[in-house]
């Protein structure tokens, strides 16, 4: 079973959402059949690369406020995340533009799966939203990439260049294809969408449905009482 998580690396419902996830999956029965695959999606593609605010200031800007009525609004995220064990830190953080992180996820996703780009996207998060780290910043990108144990030498030569762009429009596309107007969006094998941080068990009807539906219960007809053969032998 495949899970696609739509999510931009600087949406705090996407991480309170992963979370959520993941607890469901824990929780699972079959999750070592269970693949999960981060798919690219920017909240904002018109921010500058380069930072000229900080994410309070363009939240103020945003909903017509002051920097103290955008920090009064982050609360709400704020005590959810603490209610899943995060610690959210990002206000002060600079805002820049994510296309680069989402194109060092494909790169983790092309050379080490699922569980490497797992890895990546679990400290982009972290690096973002507990340490307001500059997710636009090549030299944050690339650490936090090379911990993850991503090659040196592939991280850099994709910074430098176009690579994975198509990848990360491909993805936006599809999302929109899907309905999707917002982020953290999940799609099961194709068939079954989730939209938004929903509660953990809403995660988990939806895991179990999905593999109800991929894999069948067989339906005994006419009960099991006729003559067969078994273990210990035939009855004659």
């Amino acid at each position: 079973m495949r899970i696609e998580v739509w999510s931009d690396v600087v949406c705090p419902w996407c991480y309170i959402g992963k979370r959520h996830l993941e607890t469901a999956l824990e929780r699972f029965d079959h999750r070592d059949d269970v693949e999960v695959v981060y798919r690219s999606f920017e909240l904002d593609p018109t921010t500058p690369e380069v930072p000229v605010e900080r994410t309070v200031e363009s939240l103020a800007r945003k909903f017509g406020t002051d920097v103290a009525g955008a920090r009064e609004l982050m609360k709400r995220a704020d005590g959810v995340a603490a209610s899943v064990g995060l610690t959210f830190n990002h206000a002060d953080a600079p805002h820049a533009r994510t296309v680069d992180a989402h194109r060092l996820l494909h790169l983790a996703l092309d050379e080490g799966g699922p569980s490497s780009q797992a890895e990546l996207k679990e400290a982009l998060l972290a690096a973002y939203f507990l340490r307001a780290e500059n997710m636009g910043d090549h030299d944050v990108l690339r650490q936090v990439a090379v911990e993850a144990m991503l090659d040196p030498a592939r991280v850099e030569e994709v910074l430098d260049s176009d690579e994975y762009l198509d990848a990360v429009h491909e993805d936006i596309d599809q999302a929109r294809a899907y309905g999707a107007t917002g982020v953290p969006f999940f799609v099961v094998d194709q068939r079954y969408a989730v939209s938004g941080a929903q509660p953990t068990e809403v995660f988990s009807q939806l895991l179990d449905r999905a593999w109800g539906d991929s894999h069948p219960a067989v339906e005994l007809v006419g009960g099991a009482g006729a003559d067969a053969c078994g273990p210990d032998g035939c009855a004659i």
